[in-house]
């Protein structure tokens, strides 16, 4: 009974510090909102921009946009090539290849509950609202993605302006407009889209509603372990959210954490160098002290949205967890050989602790209860070209 009641107590914390809309009176637009993205109680109401209001319409648009390769200069690509659903809408591999083949450096990440991060990408804090982010993938001309670059950019809008069935979905998303087909709207409906991918029926989230048979007693430990002094997880991935990187339609701005971490993934020069094809942070700051700072992603559905780390070079779970246990990852051969528990820049959280075989698979078993089976196969999510089986 004290193990139940321990584990309530943790998990109403780590409800309460990561979101306080269940404790405050919402407004009728996030009652609105609320059940526009069907919401379970334990879920906070997001934040979503005034500028950018969702409605049905964009929504439906967004789907659309999300699934159709004529979104790519080439027509070759579209958003779900590297977001897949059924990996929680990630993509399966270390790093993907833009749409002419270009190499990326950065693991695609799963969309869950994106909506709730404060900055969007790996180690970018300019990046605050997904409208933001979306220009990348789509304009970017190093590397390319989407591809639709300057040259390119009037043919890819005439795809969706010569479309009677787009042309309707443009007029009824944006009723205010008739200039048709912009980046802008698309980046818009996108974001919209985006913004319904909210992942809330895991078995966590079931113990979480009162069902005490959602979580096995292996579980349990795991999660009583991902909150304990040992293992320290929640330091960085606490809340609703499981990472620190968030906000809700209640979040003060002046409250609001943008928070990224050296977790000792490289020391390459011995003082805390990363390669340098991508050095987190410092990249846009070229401040020496953001070598390897990247922002924490939220663990919800982790079980399926691996390889590891900002650049898919950790295969497995249990391998992240051995780095964490370590202190640093250890590469003894090639041109990023490092210790980085050596690390001068590595967080002062990640902190080397010894851990047994059974903690371990305890911890791996809680990350398999945020896997929402529901969210990998709602239909509202899925690709609306093909017809449900």
């Amino acid at each position: 009974m004290f193990k139940y009641l321990t584990l309530f107590v943790i998990a109403s914390t780590l409800v309460a510090c990561g979101q306080s809309s269940t404790m405050i009176a919402e407004s009728g637009q996030q009652q609105s909102l609320r059940e526009m993205l069907a919401l379970p109680d334990h879920m906070p109401v997001p934040h979503v921009p005034d500028f950018n209001p969702l409605t049905p319409e964009k929504i439906k648009l967004g789907r659309f946009l999300f699934y159709d390769t004529r979104l790519s200069a080439n027509e070759t690509q579209s958003c779900s090539s590297c977001h897949l659903q059924e990996l929680a809408f990630a993509d399966g591999v270390e790093t993907p290849f833009g749409s002419t083949g270009h190499a990326l450096v950065r693991n695609s990440q799963g969309l869950a509950n994106v909506v709730y991060h404060t900055t969007f990408t790996w180690s970018n804090d300019g990046f605050l609202e997904l409208e933001d982010q979306l220009n990348v993938p789509i304009r970017a001309e190093n590397p390319i993605e989407l591809g639709v670059t300057d040259a390119f950019v009037d043919e890819v809008l005439s795809r969706f302006d010569d479309d009677a069935m787009y042309v309707e979905m443009f007029r009824e998303a944006f009723p205010e407009s008739n200039s048709g087909a912009s980046i802008n709207k698309i980046i818009f409906a996108l974001a919209s889209f985006v913004r319904t991918m909210i992942s809330a029926g895991s078995p966590y989230d079931r113990y979480l509603m009162g069902d005490r048979s959602a979580l096995t007693e292996r579980q349990i430990k795991g999660f009583q372990l991902f909150n304990g002094e040992k293992f320290e997880c929640f330091h960085c991935h606490g809340g609703i959210n499981f990472s620190v990187s968030y906000r809700d339609a209640n979040t003060s701005f002046d409250t609001i954490q943008f928070p990224f971490f050296n977790n000792g993934l490289y020391n390459v020069d011995g003082n805390g160098g990363y390669p340098v094809e991508d050095q987190g942070l410092y990249d846009l700051t070229h401040d020496p002290a953001d070598k390897g700072l990247f922002r924490p992603q939220n663990l919800r559905n982790i079980a399926l949205t691996g390889p590891y780390m900002h650049d898919g070079s950790i295969a497995t779970l249990r391998e992240v967890i051995e780095h964490y246990a370590r202190g640093g990852r250890l590469l003894e051969l090639g041109p990023n050989a490092g210790d980085g528990n050596l690390s001068p820049l590595k967080s002062g959280l990640i902190r080397q602790f010894d851990a047994t075989e059974e903690e371990i698979e305890a911890v791996i078993a809680f990350l398999h209860a945020l896997t929402d089976n529901e969210f990998v196969t709602n239909p509202k999510f899925s690709n609306p070209f093909i017809e449900p089986q």
